[in-house]
């Protein structure tokens, strides 16, 4: 499953922020928080340890998740080379506006 693809559906994202502010969950303290299904939130966990987001331990009778740090870093890392290709492109862009900008005053002055 593809960490997009799962992080797509605002059902697994608040999934993830409740992990992420919550630490280690059941999969019965997780079900509590949403108006679905037990069974439909049973599906969108199962979604996020395939896209490797959550990481499920059995212990007893309970399923303990808890957010992967590891695929959670490879996508902050991907967010961030993102950020700075825009941040570029914008700087770029801003530096072709100010040439722009000072062509058109150039002329306006010309033209006086």
């Amino acid at each position: 499953m593809d960490m997009f693809v799962a992080l797509s559906d605002p059902t697994r994202r608040a999934i993830l922020e409740l992990l992420a502010s919550g630490g280690e969950l059941t999969a019965t303290d997780i079900y509590g928080h949403f108006s679905v299904s037990p069974q439909a939130v049973s599906q969108h966990l199962k979604v996020l340890r395939e896209a490797k987001l959550v990481v499920m331990e059995k212990r007893a009778q309970k399923h303990l998740y808890r957010l992967n740090p590891q695929t959670l870093s490879q996508f902050e890392a991907w967010v961030q080379q993102t950020r700075q290709r825009w941040e570029e492109r914008f700087e770029a862009l801003d530096n072709v506006l100010a040439t722009e900008k000072q062509k058109l005053a150039q002329r306006e002055q010309e033209q006086k």
